[in-house]
């Protein structure tokens, strides 16, 4: 009897250390990447440029909450983009490179990876909360936008995790450039989405609200914690 309500015990110490923001937390895929170092002066903020910083950002305990609305002004007077407020993470692991300067950069690059947790509340619609901007054909090489229902989805097509509004979701973004370009994207630490890259660019993580082409929702709203960049 005393053994079982030991055993008893122990599965549920077990359990108990495993859960994470009241959810079952599977491994973090972490192995063999070295943590880079971030300061303030890593995150640069991006808004609308007509308006106070504090009018579409802040920062308590820890949490960025980021707010935009559909009709607000890009982040500068002459850009044509769509409304965002955003932190840019400037760490860069690959500049535009042409011919054999391109492999010989190639051979040397990291891999790179981002973590963060993520929250989303309900009605917010048709807008990035994470991005690999830079790519030798367009402007981004990776963009997980939220849509109706809590789906995340690879820009607006293949749908990535459902069901996420309203809770903390640990995201994990490995860009490994030197194996043909592959992007992996992990949802509370469970592999759900693989693509390959756009090509070489100015390459750099964002995370925050960016409002995308069509489908967006009047009010759109993300909270991000816990940033973190690797490599290896």
């Amino acid at each position: 009897m005393k053994t079982s309500v030991c055993c008893s015990i122990l599965v549920v110490l077990i359990l108990v250390s495993f859960l994470e923001n009241g959810h079952l937390c599977v491994a973090d895929p972490t192995d063999g990447f070295t943590p880079v170092p971030l300061t303030d002066a890593n995150f640069k903020l991006q808004k609308p440029y007509d308006i106070p910083l504090e009018d579409r950002y802040s920062y308590k305990d820890g949490v960025h909450r980021f707010w935009v609305y559909n009709k607000d002004k890009p982040f500068k007077p002459d850009s044509t983009t769509r409304p965002r407020t955003e932190i840019r993470i400037s760490h860069y692991w690959l500049l535009i490179a042409v011919g054999l300067v391109l492999v010989n950069i190639l051979s040397t690059l990291p891999v790179w990876k981002f973590k963060g947790y993520t929250f989303v509340p309900s009605g917010t619609s048709g807008v990035s909360i994470m991005q690999i901007h830079g790519a030798t054909m367009g402007a981004t090489t990776l963009q997980l936008r939220m849509y109706k229902l809590g789906d995340i989805r690879y820009y607006r097509c293949s749908l990535v995790a459902a069901d996420l509004y309203h809770r903390w979701v640990r995201v994990n973004v490995i860009h490994d450039v030197v194996d043909k370009g592959k992007v992996t994207v992990f949802i509370d630490g469970v592999k759900k989405f693989v693509v390959k890259d756009q090509g070489p660019g100015n390459l750099y993580f964002k995370c925050g609200v960016y409002a995308a082409p069509f489908g967006s929702s009047n009010y759109m709203e993300s909270r991000c914690r816990g940033i973190k960049l690797f490599k290896k």
